[in-house]
């Protein structure tokens, strides 16, 4: 999940609320954005605690003795998440070792996985709700130094094994550069193997923009995401699966097979 545009990035009352009063549907890469509509009457907008209800019901709501709220792994969240997990672990086994006549100077390219982060490799529900599902920069960043998100459920393993099969593991995320360390920490601390470095992490780094990237500090996620992949694949490697929690990381090309993971609890452009 990016963290780009915080200005822009829709709540999940919105966007449910939106969907429910229109009948918006969010469909395949390129998804329509629920929010553009307004509802014309109170009663075409869900109540606030409902909704949230319904995510923690969705989620498993677990609360330890400290007060942290996590996922349940016998959630219908998890199931769905194992559901995908599966599919992605049966293509992929057919992927491993079966190199793409299309890398650099004639050569086999080398297998590759993406991964977003945040929703997609480790899971944000505790912070959320701790925050109300209101993201901030700060809080976020706060909570990124402090603490370690739990892994999404089964994610750490499937990308271990891909890992292990001979496919290189990249991560694309639009958390800051400046959050680079923790989110290594975070990785490594939940249990994913392959080394999330310099080389196989990219964050956004608006300050000092790559050349690769011809919008610079002005991307839209879509760009960033696409073109971060782009780069990936001029340095030999197809990308044979992206796997994303939001429809912005998946749209744009530059891989074989997208993997939407579930998130209802906010919606990015």
């Amino acid at each position: 999940m990016p963290r780009i545009r915080p200005a822009a990035r829709s709540r999940v009352l919105a966007v449910t609320v939106a969907a429910a009063a229109m009948g918006a549907t969010l469909y395949g890469v390129g998804a329509a954005d629920a929010h553009d509509s307004v509802p014309r009457s109170d009663k075409q907008i869900p109540n606030l605690t409902d909704v949230v209800s319904e995510i923690k019901a969705y989620y498993g709501d677990t609360v330890d003795a400290s007060g942290e709220h996590f996922a349940s792994p016998t959630s219908n969240y998890a199931k769905q998440v194992a559901g995908i997990e599966k599919k992605a672990e049966s293509y992929l086994a057919h992927e491993a070792g079966h190199g793409d006549h299309d890398g650099r100077h004639g050569q086999p390219a080398k297998p590759a996985i993406v991964l977003d982060v945040d929703d997609t490799s480790v899971n944000t529900y505790n912070y959320e709700l701790e925050q109300g599902f209101n993201y901030t920069p700060a809080s976020n960043s706060a909570y990124i130094a402090n603490k370690n998100m739990d892994a999404v459920f089964g994610m750490n393993t499937l990308t271990n094994w891909a890992a292990a099969k001979g496919i290189t593991v990249f991560w694309i995320t639009g958390r800051p550069e400046a959050q680079r360390a923790d989110t290594v920490r975070n990785l490594a601390a939940v249990g994913y193997q392959p080394a999330a470095d310099t080389a196989h992490l990219y964050l956004k780094n608006a300050a000092a923009p790559p050349a690769y990237l011809p919008c610079g500090a002005t991307c839209t996620t879509v760009q960033y995401k696409s073109g971060t992949r782009a780069h990936i694949e001029s340095m030999g490697y197809n990308i044979v699966a992206n796997f994303g929690d939001q429809y912005s990381d998946l749209s744009g090309g530059y891989a074989d097979k997208t993997f939407k993971l579930p998130n209802p609890m906010y919606f990015l452009p």
